[in-house]
């Protein structure tokens, strides 16, 4: 898929991780609409794009409601006419400590922000891509999901949901005879405001000092990486890929290469072996 003229609806597109996305993405010749729970930095993002000549949308949603969720992709469709791809990059990391640290509200957000927010979003996508049956799905890994995280315990719950949600919606797509393709996408590490809470609270250098160490050593990523690394997810995409997660690390030109090999021995998922 070549973005000119498509319409991506981009959440957490504020700043950060998102912020580099949405300019990515309009510089390929997307309309993006912006989309998050902070107006002034939502709409600092559009006025960068359109600063730069391209078509941008800001919209205030948090994505954990359904109302302003569908009242997000209608406001997509008035404007745009279409949507193409939703990322559903928005989330949450703000209960760090072992679970007799954190307060279980908190804990919680994290869950509901980063497993909810983008089964709400897909679910309101999904009839308009199916109606044209074509689009794509990205849901942001982030990273926790496929091991033990110890003081990240939401997070990394969350992250896995999410994975199994990626593919089983993928499953759900085929099983209906539509093209709407999902995938994930890992950023690596990167500076944000989640893991630079990592890198300077008490708990953070408690149970996660590796985060403080790698910003000291410069082994953090640029946002603009994984933006990059979309792209080439997007003119990768092909059905037998859906369902699967990749990185900013990804040779996509080998992925394509061996999609068959890829779907066949169900590489790049998350699995239970024994």
């Amino acid at each position: 898929m070549e973005m000119k003229e498509r319409t991506v609806i981009l959440t957490g597109a504020g700043r950060g991780i998102g912020r580099a996305l949405a300019l990515e993405f309009a510089r390929q010749g997307a309309n993006v609409v912006c989309c998050g729970r902070g107006e002034r930095h939502i709409r600092e993002t559009a006025s960068l794009i359109e600063a730069e000549g391209g078509s941008a949308l800001a919209v205030v949603c948090d994505v954990t409601q359904q109302d302003q969720v569908q009242a997000m992709v209608a406001a997509a469709l008035d404007r745009f006419g279409r949507i193409d791809i939703l990322f559903n990059n928005a989330g949450s990391f703000d209960a760090i400590g072992a679970i007799w640290e954190v307060e279980p509200e908190v804990w919680w957000r994290d869950v509901t922000i980063n497993i909810l927010g983008p089964m709400l979003c897909s679910r309101a996508v999904l009839p308009h891509m199916m109606d044209r049956n074509e689009g794509i799905i990205i849901n942001m890994d982030g990273g926790g999901s496929g091991n033990p995280f110890a003081g990240g315990s939401g997070y990394a719950c969350s992250k896995a949901a999410l994975l199994r949600l990626t593919d089983s919606l993928a499953a759900e797509l085929k099983r209906s005879d539509c093209a709407v393709m999902v995938f994930g996408m890992g950023p690596g590490f990167v500076r944000t405001d989640m893991t630079e809470l990592q890198a300077i609270s008490p708990l953070g250098l408690k149970w996660m000092p590796g985060s403080k160490t790698a910003f000291d050593a410069h082994q953090d990523r640029p946002p603009e990486d994984c933006a990059k690394a979309t792209m080439q997810l997007i003119r990768a995409a092909r059905p037998e890929l859906s369902g699967r997660v990749f990185g900013v690390g990804t040779d996509f030109a080998d992925v394509v290469s061996r999609a068959e090999e890829i779907a066949a021995k169900d590489l790049h998922t998350l699995r239970l072996r024994y």
